[in-house]
């Protein structure tokens, strides 16, 4: 397990990147769970947007590349709008304790 930040660090409603164990990811705290995914739109391979902190469309509700705004559903990653409809982000698996919000340990292929 990798700690990425302090519980209170990532407040509901909020998204924040991170570079740990040799991945760009970022995780989001929507309706009280964390959902975590690699920092890469599948639309060109590259990191979703510009701003480590933020990687929500402007109501919050959707995750978005900053690039070509392609819309993604924050539970699932799947794109509902955009050049890469129907394709995905790639989930990471994480969890949070009274110590932190951890990514947790990968499978290797």
């Amino acid at each position: 397990m990798i700690l990425l930040c302090a519980p209170h660090e990532l407040a509901e409603g909020q998204s924040r990147g991170f570079k740990a164990g040799g991945l760009n990811l970022f995780v989001v705290r929507r309706q009280g769970r964390l959902y975590a995914y690699r920092n890469r739109c599948p639309h060109r391979e590259i990191p979703l947007g510009y701003d480590a902190e933020n990687f929500l469309d402007s109501s919050g509700r959707l995750l978005q590349c900053g690039h070509h705004g392609a819309l993604f559903l924050i539970e699932t990653g799947e794109c509902i709008q955009g050049p890469c409809l129907r394709d995905g982000l790639e989930a990471l698996p994480c969890h949070e304790d009274e110590q932190g919000i951890w990514l947790d340990e990968q499978e290797e292929d």
